[in-house]
């Protein structure tokens, strides 16, 4: 009955996978359909209750599963809008040591609701040469730590204002006109999304209370090996940790899951969504892949140091927890175990984080040894060092990632614009020549760039994004420009001197000098203006064309060629300061 539809779903499996916003949606669908599949054939086998509506339950079930996970997607990237700027400057500024490191890790992911993405910000401070591998093991601690805090809402028995939270928030969205205001609204809608989908798995659920083989099936989950491996397995499916915690406490609110069986699951969790670190590793820089490889030795480590101890962890989490001793048998666990599940996630991750904070610098010795530097013949081919596809959904945290790339192809260009004088007054080919190689580099970084500026502004921006992409996109185009003055024009100029053997003399070479050195000033500060949004650099930048026009009349009778190219190329350094400038600045008169 569902054969077709379920291989027509398998055959476009590969092809979703290549894209997260599909595949977290196509996945439970594919799960869905599975179980429609053996469901049947299941229920026949095991003498089912003719009572139980399998396909009435099924749909309750995965249509559950599917506005639980969307509504987790839509509250993360609605606080990711929200809060992205602000975390991204908390997490650069409050990693002095490990344990802050951790602190700040876990903050920051409870708040951003997203470890991948804390981890991303995490690999561009290690290549940008802001953090220390063994700093940012702190940071990917706490994330773990941040991660329980959806495990924490999710045992809150709030389903009864699920509706309302969607009607609310659905009514931000469409009827404010304030971008913070919708993000909120698109925040609080997924949030009642979330206790929704709760409760209708839950709803769907209560028939197999009385199912004597899908009992049976919860109790072998009893043992920690076997629900560690669906926990894992199941993490792995659907890309989200969070979402298989949310379903255990789901499943212990109808009292079918112990406490120790649900622990042995949160563990699987842990050790399943190393799956989504190492996938979204890979083709990344050497750092991105360090940090998963932490990610995934911290979790795999943690588990192992505690799977002999789940009885032990189950009583402490259980004193510590609220108790319903007026209540008795499955009642008392549906009472109890959710936020008794909860808290163990929390506890095991905050011990593991205080256990292993202090090996951080053995971890990061360890993890450079398992993923050594590349030879260096790979370092030399030229890739985006910046630009993560993780952040596209963040586009606060994506605009500044462009920006640090703008500042790697930058100093290409400078590069460039440093060598080009000496090669061109001494009449060195083989310099000139590695300068016009160099600007291959410059023109494969530059479409990087504006290919991922382009993708961000498919995203739903705010005016002032929306600005900021704009003048980014034309600083990336003038930085562009430049290269190719140097690469075109001025390495033409000195290969056709050395053919005519033309002679330069010292007083022309001194003006040159000169007039180079103000003008690769510029340049340098341009690039460092957009890069790190620096308004004063763009105005000391645009303040210094009264001194260029002076020394370009003092030097108008010599090498005009050479004078022309340098102020075209001073012209689009003041085009990119005057981008980061927030309106027009008055300029001194030439």
């Amino acid at each position: 009955m569902y054969s077709s539809l379920y291989i027509s779903l398998c055959s476009s499996f590969r092809l979703a996978c290549q894209d997260k916003s599909v595949h977290r949606f196509l996945l439970p669908a594919l799960a869905a359909l599975t179980a429609l599949a053996v469901t049947p054939a299941f229920a026949a086998a095991s003498g089912a209750d003719s009572d139980i509506n399998w396909w009435n339950m099924a749909m309750s079930l995965f249509g559950g599963l599917a506005l639980f996970l969307f509504g987790m997607e839509q509250m993360a990237d609605a606080l990711k809008a929200v809060a992205g700027e602000r975390m991204k400057i908390i997490l650069a500024k409050l990693t002095t040591n490990r344990f802050m490191g951790a602190a700040t890790g876990a903050f920051v992911t409870a708040i951003i609701q997203s470890s991948s993405v804390t981890t991303v910000l995490v690999v561009g401070f290690i290549t940008a040469g802001l953090m220390s591998m063994a700093q940012s093991i702190g940071v990917i601690m706490g994330a773990n730590i941040g991660t329980t805090i959806t495990a924490q809402i999710v045992a809150f028995k709030v389903t009864k204002a699920a509706l309302l939270m969607v009607a609310v928030g659905f009514s931000m969205l469409f009827f404010s006109k304030q971008e913070k205001i919708k993000q909120y609204g698109g925040m609080l809608m997924g949030l009642g999304l979330v206790f929704f989908g709760m409760s209708v798995m839950s709803d769907a659920m209560k028939p197999l209370r009385s199912y004597e083989p899908f009992l049976d099936l919860m109790a072998t989950m009893e043992n920690p090996l076997i629900g560690i491996l669906v926990a894992a397995a199941f993490t792995g499916l659907v890309q989200s940790s969070s979402a298989t915690t949310g379903i255990v406490i789901v499943m212990a609110t109808q009292g079918f899951i112990t406490l120790q069986a649900g622990i042995a699951l949160a563990f699987g969790a842990n050790i399943g969504t190393c799956v989504t670190a190492m996938l979204a590793a890979i083709g990344k820089p050497r750092e991105a892949v360090r940090a998963a490889v932490v990610h995934v030795l911290f979790n795999v480590f943690g588990v192992l140091l505690w799977v002999a101890f789940i009885p032990q962890l189950a009583e402490v989490v259980a004193a510590l927890s609220p108790a319903h001793p007026e209540l008795s048998g499955t009642d008392r666990l549906a009472a109890e175990a959710p936020r008794q599940i909860a808290n163990a996630h929390t506890i095991f991750n905050i011990a593991n984080t205080l256990i292993f904070i202090g090996f951080t610098t053995q971890f990061a010795r360890l993890v450079e040894k398992l993923v050594p530097d590349k030879p260096v013949e790979e370092k030399l081919i030229t890739r985006p060092k910046y630009l993560d596809e993780e952040l596209l959904e963040t586009p606060s945290l994506a605009l500044d990632r462009a920006r640090l790339e703008i500042g790697h192809m930058g100093s290409r260009v400078t590069v460039m614009l440093q060598d080009i004088m000496d090669a061109v007054v001494n009449g060195d080919r083989a310099m000139l020549k590695k300068i016009a190689n160099i600007d291959d580099e410059v023109d494969i970084l530059h479409g990087h760039i504006i290919t991922y500026l382009g993708r961000i502004s498919q995203k739903a921006l705010t005016e002032q994004q929306t600005e900021v992409l704009m003048k980014l996109m034309g600083a990336t185009n003038d930085l562009e420009n430049i290269g190719d003055i140097i690469e075109t024009d001025l390495v033409y100029l000195g290969n056709e001197g050395i053919d005519n053997q033309v002679a330069i003399s010292n007083e022309t070479r001194a003006m040159l000098a000169k007039l180079h050195d103000v003008v690769s000033t510029t340049a340098e500060l341009a690039i460092d203006a957009v890069m790190e949004n620096d308004e004063q650099a763009a105005q000391e930048v645009i303040g210094m064309k009264a001194d260029i026009g002076r020394l370009m009349e003092s030097a108008a009778m010599h090498e005009i060629d050479i004078i022309e190219k340098l102020k075209r190329i001073y012209y689009f350094s003041k085009r990119m300061a005057k981008a980061v400038m927030p309106e027009e600045v008055p300029e001194r008169a030439a």
